[in-house]
Parts: structure tokens; C-alpha cells; sequence
């Protein structure tokens, strides 16, 4: 990206990838803007229809992440035309479209590829006051940092497609990923929240990292605070990771202290890339009480795991 031309300054752009966040912004008038976003990934379940449900709200949570409201989604499907089972591509998109209509998007169109390896997801636009906009450059030092949902999906997908998860503990990561952020953008917009973002591909420690870069600060992450799946710190410690344990931590680098004493089995789960994940929002100390128990009644794990310092040494320090 650094190789290609700049694009000439847009003083209507109120987010761009420059801090990475979760959703572009564009502002159309003094009191409406966009929010656009898209992913699609490969399948994390062995079910068609809960993998279409799964995708729809992974791309819907981004325009939520920035306190918006989604309205619009394009389909984005690759899928092979011979050697699978047709079926199976109308129940992905099944439930896809009926989790849209759940949450009030409407779907406007899409596009599909011929292609040996199975992908899905969506392209969302949404709206929003652009003076209402939580960015992940919107932390401040003294914020209490809270999780809306526990950790640990991508493990247990591979957990999944190893064999080595329980239908018990498939059942909880499920129903975490299928639990929608449309309740935290209502209370990031009640308790007008500045800073926010989802935890998806880049973990927890990633997307932590990104904010503390964004917002020029220091996140500290009480590592025992971090609310887990059932069944995701027994498989992180037997080896059951994704990729994404070893690229996250190269894409964070050196800038991150973890103390020593930190159990390194649960570091994994703070590199673990999450799908659907919760949100991570900064929220100034005295507002924090109040919006956790708002949060608790859609989220009931959503916990206080950090707050927002000076900059010092590091961008993440994990206790």
C-alpha cells in the first residue's frame, strides 16, 4: 500500500484506512454520513446455514463498531461450479439473507466467483451522524477499556476442523458469534462513546494495538480479566491455534510488554483472531459502571479488562 499514489485529501472523508479501523466514513451532509465496510472470509463451521449467518453479522458489526446503523449489503460469494453440492451454497446465502432481514438491512445486489475454495461475506453501508462517529482514534488516557463478548472462536474453529472441539463448546462459540453488536452501537451512541472497535482477525492484542496507534496512548490489558469461551484456553494449551497466532504476533511486534507471569496459553487467546467478535470500546472512568451494566443486559460476559494511559514504551502493556 505505502507504493501507491495518495489519494487527494477529502475534507468530506471523516475515516479512511489511514488508522485502520473498522468502517470508512464519508461525510454527505452536516448531518448524515456514510458507513462502508466489507469482508468475507472461508468457512469457520461445518454448518452451511450458521456459517451464512455468522458471515452476515461479521460484516454487519463493522458499520456497528463505529456507533452506525447499517442499511444496505452486497453478497460477495466464491463458490465451485462442479464437485459440491449446490444445496449447499443456497443455505450459506439462506442464512445470510435472513439474518439481514433480522436486523433490518436490505440486501441490493452481489456479486459471485467461480472459485475451488468456499468464501462469503458481504460489502454494508450504513449511516450515521458524522458528529457520532466512535473511531478506534478515539481513546483517551484515564478511559476504562471494556470487552463486550469472550475470546476464543478461532481456536475452536480449528478446534473444528481438527475434530477436537465438543458439540458443547461448537454450541458457545456459535451462539458468541451469532450475538450481534446492534446493542453496544446503541450504547456507544446512548453514553456517546469516542472510541471503539471490533475484535475480529487482527485478536484481541491486535486491534487493542491498533487503537493505542491510532489514539497515540497506551492500552493496559489485565490478562485475567479477559472473559474466554468455554473450552478455548483447554485448546489453545493443547496446541489447536490458528495461523493467525503467528502472524498477529508479528503484526504487533515489539511494541507490546506482556509481564512474565501472564500464562503464555492464554496469550495465545489474546493473539487468537476472532470472527464476529465483541467490541472493544474506551469510555471515560466515570461513565463505565453505567454503560457496563447497559452493556450486561445484551452481553452478559462484557467485562472491564484495561484502561488507557499516556504514551509510554509500548503501545499494549499486558499484566
Amino acid at each position: 500500500m505505502s507504493e501507491l499514489p495518495k489519494q487527494p485529501a477529502d475534507p468530506n472523508l471523516i475515516v479512511g484506512f489511514d488508522t485502520a479501523d473498522d468502517a470508512g466514513v464519508y461525510r454527505l451532509r452536516d448531518d448524515l454520513a456514510l458507513v462502508q465496510t466489507v469482508d468475507f472470509f472461508t468457512p469457520i463451521v461445518d454448518d452451511p446455514y450458521d456459517y451464512g449467518r455468522i458471515s452476515a453479522l461479521n460484516s454487519i458489526n463493522d458499520v456497528w463498531a463505529m456507533a452506525g446503523t447499517p442499511i444496505t449489503a452486497l453478497a460477495i460469494t466464491c463458490f465451485p461450479k462442479t464437485g459440491v453440492d449446490p444445496a449447499i451454497l443456497t443455505q450459506i446465502m439462506r442464512g445470510g439473507i435472513e439474518t439481514l432481514n433480522q436486523y433490518g438491512v436490505t440486501l441490493i445486489g452481489g456479486h459471485s466467483v467461480d472459485n475451488t475454495q468456499i468464501m462469503f461475506g458481504y460489502s454494508v453501508t450504513g449511516v450515521i451522524d458524522p458528529n457520532k462517529v466512535a473511531k478506534n482514534s478515539g481513546a483517551r488516557p484515564g478511559d476504562v477499556v471494556i470487552l463486550t463478548k469472550p475470546i476464543g472462536t478461532g481456536v475452536i474453529s480449528t478446534g473444528i476442523k481438527k475434530a477436537r472441539a465438543s458439540d458443547a463448546i461448537v454450541a458457545g462459540s456459535v451462539e458468541t458469534m451469532l450475538t450481534p453488536g446492534k446493542y453496544a452501537a446503541e450504547a456507544m451512541r446512548e453514553f456517546e462513546v469516542k472510541g471503539a472497535t471490533d475484535v475480529t482477525g487482527f485478536a484481541l492484542l491486535g486491534h487493542a494495538w491498533e487503537m493505542a496507534c491510532a489514539s497515540r496512548v497506551t492500552i493496559e490489558i489485565e490478562a485475567r480479566a479477559v472473559p474466554l469461551l468455554d473450552g478455548a484456553l483447554e485448546l489453545a494449551t493443547a496446541g489447536i491455534l490458528t495461523s493467525g497466532d503467528k502472524t498477529n504476533r508479528e503484526y504487533v511486534g515489539a511494541d507490546i510488554e506482556i509481564a512474565p507471569a501472564v500464562d503464555s496459553n492464554l496469550v495465545k487467546l489474546l493473539f487468537d483472531p476472532q470472527t464476529a467478535g465483541g467490541m472493544l470500546i474506551a469510555v471515560a472512568a466515570d461513565k463505565a459502571e453505567a454503560l457496563l451494566g447497559t452493556l450486561r443486559e445484551n452481553y452478559p460476559r462484557a467485562q472491564i479488562i484495561g484502561r488507557v494511559s499516556p504514551r509510554g514504551s509500548h503501545s499494549i502493556v499486558v499484566s
